[in-house]
């Protein structure tokens, strides 16, 4: 299943449940080596980052088995604080082990982590965080050796807003001696999750999900059962493909508290949106409007992780759009598989001007990072003809069955 095949023009109809949250749940299952004990992580999405930190917390002892949806981890007899650089080479979350070995063996040796290449991403954050909670750090050519005797809480002042250094000084401070607080922390709801995660472990972590956390650090943490909130990138995806084809649809099981700047987007592309309970019909039956300007920014503000699919859909909006993407330096690699599909977009360094045109055609395109891929996905969706996306590996790390969802909406999509 490396490519995935697409008829488009067809405007999707129907019905779909969002998936669990491939963003919540990997540090979720980082976090579940910090007890000696068995944690069940309920509505866990069948993605390949999933599998690929399975794989990890295997190879240091622990045992893991699905029951559905759900992901049953024993981490009793970790045995290892070594990551193989083969597995963290998959993915940039391997990171997050550094944490939360550090916080159950003292001793952690990381590779660098991989993953989509959409410009830098520097860990110096997590390293100077944990400088100043007693944590040795002697880097390597391939990755980082970090160990200590004892964890000491502090006061972190985040340069920037990072998710995963945030959530790097959580795992290795919630069994600290003492008490750690972030501050300029980042805020996003996958923050909170875990911070909810590790609470129900035992751990004491007030104001994830704030710009300031406060942990005070517990002697131990025993295992926890929590259900997975919905991921709110698959839900926008879907979102933006109904925008893109004209389409009605209900996302059922949505993270609608998560998702307001993209509902502002929504609104000024002129579809409609209810929200009933945890279901968001999306009519989008009208014309697209250009939107000024869309900048992404750190939650609460529009996801970096929809920039891309955003892109597809104005390129077919009735004028001119503008998109600045304010977090990572790279993330327009998509835009020359649009302009070969027939869209008028101008870069300037991280701006886009998105003159829209009147359809795409179908082509043969490339996925070079999970994000990116998705948009060729909606724009394979809005395009005229037959399209065939090379590379599909990217976009099956973050969404469980995008072509049986899509499919479900009417759309003639497939994996081969």
């Amino acid at each position: 299943m490396n490519s995935i095949k697409i008829s488009g023009g067809t405007p999707l109809s129907g019905e779909v449940v969002v998936q669990g949250s491939k963003n919540a749940a990997l540090p979720m299952i980082a976090a579940s080596i910090l007890c000696k004990d068995i944690s069940v992580l309920h509505n866990c999405p069948h993605i390949i980052d999933v599998y690929n930190m399975i794989e990890i917390l295997k190879t240091i002892g622990c045992k893991v088995v699905w029951e559905g949806n759900s992901l049953i981890i024993d981490s009793t007899y970790v045995n290892s604080y070594e990551i193989p650089t083969k597995l963290a080479d998959k993915m940039r979350s391997s990171i997050l082990m550094s944490g939360a070995l550090l916080g159950r063996m003292k001793n952690a040796v990381i590779p660098y982590p991989g993953g989509c290449v959409i410009g830098e991403r520097p860990i110096d954050l997590h390293l100077a965080a944990f400088k100043q909670m007693n944590i040795g750090i002697y880097e390597r050519e391939d990755g980082l050796v970090a160990n200590t005797t004892q964890i000491i809480g502090n006061t972190i002042n985040m340069a920037i807003s990072s998710v995963g250094a945030t959530e790097n000084v959580m795992l290795a401070g919630v069994c600290a001696t003492g008490i750690t607080i972030i501050k300029n922390a980042a805020m996003e709801p996958e923050v909170e999750e875990l911070g909810r995660f590790l609470n129900k472990m035992g751990g004491d972590v007030k104001g994830a999900g704030t710009e300031t956390i406060t942990i005070n650090g517990v002697k131990n943490l025993h295992g926890a059962q929590i259900d997975i909130v919905s991921d709110r990138i698959a839900a926008g995806t879907y979102i933006l493909a109904a925008v893109g084809t004209r389409g009605k649809i209900t996302l059922q099981n949505a993270p609608i508290s998560h998702m307001n700047a993209l509902f502002e987007v929504v609104e000024e592309m002129g579809a409609s949106y209810n929200l009933e309970n945890n279901n968001v019909l999306i009519d989008a039956s009208y014309a697209i409007n250009p939107v000024k300007n869309v900048v992404t920014s750190i939650y609460p503000g529009f996801p970096t992780d929809l920039q891309s699919q955003l892109l597809s859909v104005l390129t077919i909006a009735k004028g001119i759009s503008h998109v600045s993407e304010s977090i990572f330096e790279a993330r327009f690699k998509t835009v020359e598989w649009l302009l070969k599909m027939g869209a008028n977009i101008v870069l300037d360094n991280n701006h886009a001007k998105i003159i829209g045109v009147e359809g795409l055609h179908g082509e043969e395109v490339r996925a070079k990072e999970l994000r990116g891929g998705a948009a060729l996905i909606i724009a394979g969706l809005i395009a005229k003809g037959n399209t065939n996306i090379l590379d599909a590996y990217y976009i099956q790390r973050g969404y469980q069955d995008i072509c049986k969802d899509l499919a479900m909406l009417g759309a003639d999509i497939h994996y081969e």
